[in-house]
């Protein structure tokens, strides 16, 4: 509903203003009724209203005098519809000259008054569409200019944009939000891209309803592998120091409220403290090494960068057990791998040092598969162990998992030698071409041409420079954008037929790949 303001010293004219139409059925609501302007302008100040219907001729203040108070003033931003005689023209035009939408001449009828109404609703649901359509670009440059700093590929005017839309007040971290056991929350495993962008949405949508005050600071447009859903969360230490609480209490307090929120499990991985927003890239950094050794550690809520680093005095490096586990992933045995692995869990059974162990064998298998295959990049298959050591169905701190992750580096090694890219990645992309607008995924496509996914991933970021969810949004993005010139379909209907079921995402994506709305993109090249 709309709010109406009548204002008019004749009482017989507001009494028929509000019975001549059925005002709720044109989505308007009589908030208030005044028989002044002076009365009309204290209310404005204080409430919200959307129309004002004002007559020119009043005692104190006239029509006219308060819809340029109110506009000079800026005190609100409504609708002025003035009631005028045939003598009161020249009045009429002042008003109109001074920012007044309309005006009716009396005596009001019917038909007019509707008309105006409509007029009204017209202009605000194209206000809304155009307000709606600024924030989304604003958002999307936003997020792009936060992907830049995280990527260390920015300029000083992005720097100083943040410092504009942000709160960057003392040390600050880059902070990794992510669903507890995710596989187990999704609870299927035909979950495709839809659902994950739907429980991203619900915990990006928590982070802001928490931090109402730094809505900004959060981000969903940042991956450092192919399958994430997480939230990005820029934090500066004046967050805590204003609730007057450590780092940690605030952090903890945090978590608490989105859980509260969301009924779900979550939990923080907070990257390297830093001291400006220019060297927040090394904060974004360091999550990838605390996120690969989380998965071998009884899961906690909060991980903290230096907390993870923090050295101890009965420290033990089982270096020869796991020398014999990277031989055994090496050659793909699988009894040995086994064999190994519950050999170093007995090495370590009441002693300190898995982080030390963990970190060792981690660092061994990526020189490993660099000795496989030269051209791999060691980021590359960090990236790798980051999405492998992050299973959330499985249970945490247990031999059985580190079983798991041997077994399948393993697999991961033999496709290393195999020379097999070209041919596969030729198939991958007519399957694309073919089935964009269906769920396809690495997995599934791995599976399907006998290839492990992770590797796949790899090799087809290696030849085209993104990853292949990013490949497959762009091409989804390109056959949108080719639609929307060349058919009259609706958006939301192009978004579904290139294979997006939210409406929403889709206009994020098309405004981060294309630069501007598809209703824009429409206007403007139907218009050249």
């Amino acid at each position: 509903m709309l709010n109406v303001m009548l204002v008019d010293d004749e009482p017989y004219i507001l009494q028929g203003l509000q019975v001549i139409i059925d005002w709720e059925s044109e989505g308007f609501e009589i908030v208030k009724v005044c028989s002044n302007g002076r009365e009309a302008l204290n209310y404005l100040s204080n409430n919200d209203v959307d129309l004002v219907i004002s007559d020119i001729k009043m005692p104190e203040m006239t029509g006219l005098e308060l819809l340029k108070t109110v506009k000079n003033d800026k005190i609100s931003d409504a609708e002025f519809v003035l009631l005028t005689g045939y003598d009161d023209f020249t009045f009429t035009q002042q008003a109109i000259r001074n920012g007044c939408l309309d005006y009716i001449l009396k005596p009001v009828n019917e038909e007019d008054l509707i008309a105006i109404l409509r007029k009204v609703s017209n202009k605000n649901r194209e206000s809304i569409i155009l307000r709606r359509d600024r924030e989304k670009m604003e958002d999307a440059y936003l997020a792009r200019i936060i992907r830049h700093v995280l990527n260390d590929k920015f300029a000083d005017e992005d720097t100083d944009y943040l410092a504009k839309h942000l709160q960057l007040i003392g040390d600050m971290r880059f902070i990794d939000i992510e669903y507890v056991d995710r596989d187990l929350i999704v609870e299927s495993e035909s979950s495709d891209d839809y659902d994950m962008t739907q429980l991203q949405k619900q915990l990006y949508n928590a982070c802001r309803e928490v931090m109402k005050d730094s809505i900004n600071h959060f981000t969903i447009d940042f991956a450092y592998d192919e399958d994430n859903y997480n939230v990005g969360f820029i934090y500066c230490e004046n967050m805590a120091t204003v609730r007057g609480m450590s780092e940690t209490e605030f952090l903890n307090e945090f978590i608490r409220k989105i859980e509260l929120l969301i009924i779900k499990p979550v939990r923080l991985l907070c990257g390297k403290k830093v001291s400006d927003i220019s060297s927040l890239a090394e904060s974004y950094e360091s999550i990838r090494s605390l996120k690969s050794i989380t998965g071998f550690h009884t899961t906690k809520k909060l991980y903290i960068y230096e907390e993870a680093d923090v050295s101890h005095s009965n420290i033990v490096l089982c270096k020869n057990t796991i020398d014999e586990i990277v031989s055994a992933i090496e050659t793909n045995d699988l009894p040995a791998i086994d064999s190994g692995v519950e050999k170093l869990y007995e090495e370590l059974q009441g002693k300190e040092g898995s982080d030390l162990n963990i970190n060792y064998l981690l660092f061994q298998l990526i020189h490993l598969a660099s000795e496989q295959d030269d051209s791999v990049n060691q980021e590359e298959v960090i990236q790798y162990i980051s999405e492998q050591t992050s299973e959330k169905a499985l249970v945490r701190g247990s031999h059985e998992h580190l079983k798991k992750f041997a077994t399948e580096y393993a697999a991961y090694l033999s496709e290393l030698r195999k020379s097999i890219s070209r041919g596969i990645l030729a198939d991958v992309e007519n399957e694309i071409r073919k089935n964009y607008a269906d769920n396809l995924s690495l997995k599934d496509l791995g599976d399907k041409y006998h290839i492990n996914s992770s590797y796949l991933g790899q090799i087809f970021r290696k030849k085209y420079g993104m990853s292949f969810k990013n490949y497959l949004t762009n091409y989804r993005i390109k056959e949108a954008s080719r639609q929307i010139i060349n058919t009259d379909k609706k958006i939301n209907q192009i978004a579904e037929d290139v294979g997006y079921k939210d409406s929403d995402y889709f206009i994020r994506k098309f405004i981060e790949i294309m630069g501007c709305t598809p209703s824009k993109y429409r206007k403007t090249n139907l218009g050249s």
